[in-house]
């Protein structure tokens, strides 16, 4: 069988400052438990301009323009740092403003669910031309937009939701049938910000790639949102929805779930299609929930933080056949959390650590880099969760300590040479592993790493259907071409291919 590659990589965020409250679960439940609350009074004046988010150096991390280390070198918090001429556009994708998403919405609604007003169909309709993600085809999308008080009864009288932009009704979601819950103008929103924040991840990966959309032949997507109707709840599938509006017209494509540890367990599962021959390209792909905005808004906000959780991640992973050049994923060191594992935080780490290393008879200080949960400590601290990424390593240290592979004074740098900082937003599965990968790739292909270790968690009793917790774990290794393939064959092997070489010559000089 030969290798499956990790090929290329792309990030997005949208910036969504309406959403949070309109949108996220946080503002939603205290409106309906609690509607004269004072922080129900004050959120709005604690969110972030897009300039600002622009600015915020893990968000220019999370696009590529920084390198996660290069965060150690701002003091924390890092919200009162800015980075100084800051680009929308960064190596992997984007920070996208509100107004284009919401036509990223309107051109992912198959179902003529998404109504804009004249004013704003205009003004939006100017600002997509310029840019090269969008297409002619999505253009054909915008006719002239309605009336406002069109939108305004639709909203009141109707049950659709609605779509603001700096405050103002600009458009509305409407509900896709008059009694099914699964149907309702609040699900078709949600329903249509993962779609569209999936498709956005995915053209980015194929720009950057510079791979035909042609040549995508499965997609598997990985948000922690399921679609469909009271007959059929999560029967999905965003990821042919996603593909359709992506051009992959050679694709077909499924969803996996798995909470948090749902993009771990999709890369896994591409790899194993692409090494078995099923399909040669496969497009992992992830978008945000808006469920997660604001979550921990309140805690910022008592704080004297802005609200951090202010954007809606998502991102997109090539797997592919071996081109000899992408680091490849070893599916012989794949770890996981099994049902007999046990949920303690040292069973769960050696489940997804250790056990993989010891089939590749490998030390912990072998991995070069551990991508653990990436989550922001800006925002984890202030809600008194601590520093996730930091913990992390400080376990994967003592384990190493534990087996000998590592000196009890190396546990405090342990975490500066083998991880990172956090960066990455709170979105549930997008913090999960998956934001270094597209740093990996291109490290491995500089030689900068050899070997890096992508680890996933998920919470599954949050579902409700069982306590056990959940997680899963691959590495990367760096891909040495046809030198690895030469050393990959037996001495045996080479006798044979040296004795047809002479046999055929043999037969050409007789003739």
């Amino acid at each position: 069988m030969s290798k499956a590659v990790l090929k290329n990589a792309s990030y997005i965020l949208v910036h969504t400052p309406d959403m949070i409250v309109n949108n996220g679960t946080t503002c939603q439940v205290e409106m309906k438990t609690n509607p004269d609350s004072e922080f129900l009074k004050v959120v709005k004046n604690n969110v972030r301009s897009y300039e600002d988010v622009v600015a915020y150096p893990p968000n220019q991390a999370y696009i590529g323009n920084i390198h996660p280390e290069e965060l150690d070198n701002y003091s924390q918090p890092w919200f009162k740092h800015k980075i100084e001429n800051a680009s929308r556009y960064g190596k992997y994708g984007e920070i996208q403003p509100q107004a284009e998403f919401i036509a990223m919405m309107k051109i992912s609604d198959a179902f003529d669910l998404v109504k804009l007003t004249k004013e704003f169909t205009e003004m939006v309709v100017e600002k997509i031309k310029a840019d090269p993600i969008f297409t002619e085809q999505d253009l054909a999308c915008f006719k002239t937009g309605e009336e406002f008080e069109v939108i305004d009864a639709l909203v009141k009288n109707e049950h659709s939701e609605p779509l603001e932009h700096e405050g103002k009704l600009v458009g509305c979601v409407k509900r896709a049938h008059d009694v099914d819950l699964n149907l309702t103008s609040h699900v078709m929103f949600e329903n249509l910000v993962v779609k569209a924040s999936g498709v956005l991840a995915a053209r980015h990966l194929t720009k950057n790639a510079g791979i035909s959309p042609a040549e995508i032949e499965y997609v598997i997507e990985c948000s922690e949102e399921a679609c469909g109707d009271m007959n059929q709840r999560g029967g999905g599938n965003f990821a042919k929805a996603i593909a359709e509006s992506c051009g992959y017209v050679n694709a077909t494509g499924a969803d996996m779930r798995g909470f948090c540890a749902g993009p771990a367990h999709s890369v896994i599962a591409a790899a194993a299609l692409v090494k078995a021959g099923v399909y040669k390209n496969v497009v992992v792909v992830g978008g945000g929930a808006t469920a997660k905005l604001g979550m921990n808004a309140k805690d910022h906000i008592k704080k004297e933080a802005p609200v951090l959780e202010d954007v809606l991640g998502g991102f997109a992973i090539l797997v592919s056949e071996d081109d000899g050049v992408s680091p490849y994923l070893n599916t012989d060191l794949v770890g996981r959390h099994t049902v007999g594992t046990g949920s303690s935080p040292q069973a769960v780490i050696t489940s997804l650590i250790t056990m993989p290393l010891d089939k590749g008879n490998l030390k912990i200080t072998d991995i070069d880099k551990y991508s653990v949960e990436m989550q922001n400590p800006d925002i984890t601290k202030l809600a008194g969760a601590g520093d996730v990424p930091e913990a992390n390593y400080k376990m994967i240290a003592a384990l190493g300590v534990k087996r000998g592979e590592l000196e009890k004074a190396q546990l405090l740098e342990f975490g500066k040479k083998h991880g990172m900082p956090g960066f990455a937003p709170t979105q549930g599965h997008i913090p999960s592993g998956v934001p270094f990968v597209g740093f990996a790739i291109d490290e491995m292909k500089a030689g900068k790493l050899e070997k890096v270790m992508i680890v996933g968690k998920g919470s599954l009793f949050l579902g409700r259907m069982t306590n056990l917790f959940d997680g899963v774990s691959f590495v990367m290794e760096n891909n040495k071409g046809i030198e690895e393939e030469v050393k990959g064959i037996d001495e045996g092997k080479i006798k044979l291919l040296i004795a047809d070489a002479m046999r055929k010559l043999a037969q050409n000089l007789a003739e």
